[in-house]
């Protein structure tokens, strides 16, 4: 059987085969190998590791997330579908959807899920119901039970803990295919981060760019994991994101490698779409009086880092941090209409610039 797409599914998809498979050997299909989902997108081909009944109305099936070009960390975990038809009573529909052990629970508002509920998203629950739904019985319901054995583990290298996900991963995707993190779908998983801070009545947000952000303004600031939001590369995004939702000030805390490419206007910040630091730091240091064979050490540095100790040297580093801090937050004002407090560090979370309020 043509593993059609199996490459780049979702978790989502790969619960719904599951589920799918787990109810078919309920209705005695033999030999379940493969089965058909439909998905938002198309028809797909999934395979299933195994499949078993437990007794004559009861069943599970197991099946994975192959490989595919991201670093997911949900690729070759198994998930698992426990379905078991029982007597149908006043249920609005004949499906029932819950979790089992690996699946988060809810514990804040502002998701797509109610606080209490198991974080198995609306896309994935409307699959397993279209997709099992005209195979049920007459009289009769489906439990369907989602488990991810290895699911509490992996968690911890996941947004989960910060988005009050609590003892497992979320079952996730919108349209049963999976996409790289440069895809809607990153965007989409980052942006539940300001939801939820909003639902949770948070104040005083400090958006970082990454994990190395995050743990130096909690070194550095007082605040609460609760108070940071992560950009990944999108800032863009984020910050039109957030003054979407009504935030129109905040603070940028990060290290000066990654938020002085904002002060150039480059606001998708990997690598490969756009660089510009030296650029930018040889032009605020010019600004700043920096002279023309200083300014070429600049240019040739290999990172900021470097290029700040020259500047230490020259003893300008703050008038050019603060020049840089004044940048980033002039070019945000225009775009996006916020007002940042910026503040620039360097790698062990020390202070750059001065221009900023605590």
């Amino acid at each position: 059987m043509t593993n059609d797409n199996y490459t780049c599914v979702t978790t989502g998809t790969v619960a719904t085969a599951c589920s799918l498979a787990a109810l078919d050997a309920i209705l005695n299909t033999p030999d379940i190998a493969c089965v058909k989902v439909e998905t938002p997108k198309k028809v797909l081909n999934i395979i299933i590791d195994e499949c078993k009944c437990i007794s004559n109305n009861k069943a599970y099936a197991i099946a994975h997330k192959n490989p595919y070009n991201d670093p997911d960390v949900t690729v070759n975990l198994d998930i698992i579908s426990t379905v078991e038809l029982l007597d149908k009573n006043d249920e609005e529909s004949n499906v029932i959807i819950t979790g089992g052990e690996g699946v988060g629970v809810i514990t804040k508002p502002g998701l797509q899920i109610p606080v209490g509920e198991y974080a198995i998203n609306p896309v994935p629950r409307r699959m397993i119901i279209k997709n099992l739904s005209s195979k049920i019985p007459k009289g009769k319901v489906a439990k369907v039970t989602i488990s991810i054995p290895e699911g509490r583990k992996i968690a911890k290298k996941t947004m989960n803990p910060k988005l009050g996900i609590v003892n497992g991963i979320s079952v996730l995707g919108t349209t049963g295919i999976a996409r790289s993190m440069s895809s809607e779908a990153y965007k989409n998983s980052i942006v539940t981060q300001i939801d939820v801070a909003i639902a949770s009545d948070i104040d005083d947000l400090i958006f970082v760019p990454g994990n190395i952000g995050e743990k130096l303004a909690l070194k550095q600031l007082d605040v609460k994991k609760e108070q940071i939001i992560q950009t990944g590369n999108f800032v863009g995004f984020m910050f039109d994101e957030a003054a979407k939702r009504g935030i129109a000030k905040f603070t940028f805390f990060g290290h000066i490698g990654k938020l002085i490419k904002v002060a150039g206007g480059i606001f998708d910040t990997k690598h490969a779409i756009a660089d510009g630091r030296r650029e930018i730091m040889v032009t605020h240091a010019a600004l700043c009086g920096v002279d023309k064979i200083n300014l070429q050490k600049l240019f040739d540095s290999k990172t900021t880092d470097e290029m700040m100790s020259i500047l230490d040297g020259l003893g300008v580093s703050v008038e050019v941090s603060n020049s840089i801090a004044s940048a980033i937050h002039d070019r945000c004002m225009q775009r996006f209409d916020l007002d940042l407090n910026v503040i620039l560090v360097d790698m062990e979370g020390n202070y750059l610039n001065n221009n900023f309020i605590i």
